[in-house]
């Protein structure tokens, strides 16, 4: 389990599980998410969410795994564009140290 800061003061932080992590790997979520500017922001926040509901509706297999990322991580109360860079991070130092 692994924790990311949701804030930049850091009174918030949300729960990122092995599994998140690997479903955001399967879905290539991170993949043509930020512009050429490298800024997070709401609005790529707000991309990633409108992406990952429209794979939901459209996945017919099962989608446990969409559901489970999207309740604990993407759709969680403190995350916002702060947290979302955070995560990013984290997934990056996390398939350098997979060795992907």
């Amino acid at each position: 389990m692994y924790t990311i800061q949701a804030n930049p003061s850091g009174t918030r932080s949300i729960q990122i599980s092995e599994k998140d992590l690997q479903t955001i790997r399967k879905y290539s979520f991170f993949q043509h998410l930020i512009d050429s500017n490298g800024i997070v922001d709401e609005t790529v926040l707000e991309k990633l969410r409108l992406n990952i509901r429209s794979l939901i509706a459209s996945e017919e297999n099962d989608r446990k795994e969409l559901l489970d990322l999207c309740i604990d991580v993407i759709y969680h109360k403190d995350m916002k564009a702060f947290g979302l860079h955070q995560l990013i991070l984290l997934y990056l130092k996390w398939e350098e140290e997979a060795g992907e």
